[in-house]
Order: C-alpha cells, then structure tokens, then sequence
C-alpha cells in the first residue's frame, strides 16, 4: 500500500494496521513484506538511526508497496522535513500538546517546500498562497501524511483544538507517557486510562481524524478499541515478537529436558 492508499483508508476510517520496525537487515524488508501489512512505523524516537539507514529503509519499503511511517525525535518542524526528504509517507510527532505545534508540523507535511516568513504568515492565516502556489502545494503534498502522538494530560486537555487543526490526518495514542501523565504508570487497564482511550477515539473520529495507538500489551483491549472506532493498529515491533516467540519456545525445551528456564520481564517504553 503506497501513501496516497493508506491516505484515502484512513480518510474513509477504514482500518490501518502496521508494526515497529527496528531491525536495519537488508533481509528484513522481503520478510516483512509476507506480513500483508498496509504500513510500516520506523521510530526515530527511541531508536538510533542515522539519515542515510532512514532514508534506505522508507525507500525499501516504498518499493515494496509498504508505506512507512516516521516518528521523528521531537515535534519540530525541521525534523519532519528531514524524514519527508528521506522518503517518509508520513510523519508521527512526539510528545504534542498545543495547537502551535501541531500548525508548525503541517507547514513541514503539508505546505512543503514553503519555509520562512511566507510560510508563518499563511499557517496564521495573515496571508493566503498565490492561486498558482495553492494549486501547487495542493498537488505537491497530496499524499503526505500528518500524524501527532497524544500521550499527556495537557494533550488530552487541548485535544479538541489539535483535531481542529487542518491538514491533520491522525493522533496515535502513546499509552506508556499516558498513563504516567494520568499518574498510574503502565497500569493498561486502570480506568483512568480507559476512560483517556476512549475520549480520544471518540472525539478523534467526531472529527474525522484517525484514531491510532502503538500497543503491545493486550490485544483483547485493541480489538475493543476497534470496536469503539479506533481505526489505526501498530501492533507491537520485530524485537518484541522475537523476544517473545524465543522466551516460548526455548522456556518449552528447557522445561521437558528439567532444566531451569529464565527470562526476565518483558516492559517495553516505547
């Protein structure tokens, strides 16, 4: 699935899933592939990637029918053009909280290649693109794809003015900053919490705007979210599944041969 497919799903509120990548493997990208997913989530975040690994993985994957998907480092603008420019179909800004941030964001996603003074006075409103630029900026970002993570209480409390925010495709709830902002740290199923989903799945989807969340904690919660609207699933990464599927099978081996399995406690902070 190309951006501009990926796009009109979740226009539409068509359902959306996708995974963590982490592994850089020139192999990895054809197994992935088998996967059948309609996007792939490279965090930039928490994850040490330089441009050149950024921009061969959203390349690969491109080629492959895959959309991928860039958390950047912080919600900066620069930082958005950096991932647009190495082949992102879209862009997830961390850590958003006010409407500023947000109108910043879509000058870098969805008003590219305009910088400077001529793209702050037309994000404020003071100044509207030339008829020739509009039609320009229309078609030169058509498919590019704007995201923004809601993960603290002061996110929640301007949640209602981000969604206002034009040009913003989705929000992508990041539950481990979530639930310690609410003050129940990695309590998945506290009602606090609960109540915190589902006030952004309902008003995310009053408003048009995809609803999404990065979750490996239960998938009897997401099928529920899925249930209430929630239309955009980045289901856990490569690492988890690969310390998950191994702490299995060898803790089967070493169980019927009567040797002691040990594994430690699986806590992700992503």
């Amino acid at each position: 699935m190309n951006s501009q497919e990926l796009l009109t799903k979740m226009k539409a509120g068509a359902r959306v899933y996708g995974t963590l990548i982490i592994s850089t493997s020139p192999r990895w990208p054809a197994e992935v592939k088998k996967l059948g997913l309609d996007f792939v989530f490279l965090d930039t975040e928490h994850m040490s990637m330089d441009r050149d690994q950024l921009s061969w993985m959203c390349r690969t994957y491109s080629a492959l029918g895959i959309a991928p998907i860039v958390r950047i480092p912080y919600p900066d603008p620069h930082q958005a053009s950096i991932a647009m420019d190495a082949g992102a179909a879209g862009i997830v800004a961390p850590y958003v909280e006010t409407v500023e941030q947000v109108q910043a964001l879509r000058g870098a996603v969805k008003l590219r290649p305009l910088k400077g003074q001529k793209l702050q006075r037309i994000i404020e409103g003071v100044e509207a693109p030339e008829p020739l630029l509009g039609e320009y900026l229309q078609d030169f970002n058509r498919d590019n794809i704007l995201i923004v993570n809601i993960e603290s209480r002061p996110a929640l409390d301007a949640l209602d003015d981000i969604l206002a925010v034009p040009g913003l495709d989705g929000v992508l709830i990041g539950p481990h900053d979530l639930s310690c902002s609410l003050g129940v740290p990695e309590q998945y199923r506290h009602p606090l919490f609960a109540e915190a989903i589902e006030t952004i799945i309902r008003k995310a989807r009053a408003a048009g705007v995809t609803a999404g969340i990065h979750y490996f904690f239960g998938v009897d919660q997401e099928i529920e979210w899925g249930k209430l609207g929630m239309n955009m699933f980045i289901q856990a990464s490569d690492m988890t599944a690969f310390v998950e599927q191994t702490n299995r099978e060898l803790g089967e081996i070493k169980q019927a041969l009567g040797d002691t399995a040990k594994s430690g406690q699986n806590r992700i902070h992503i």
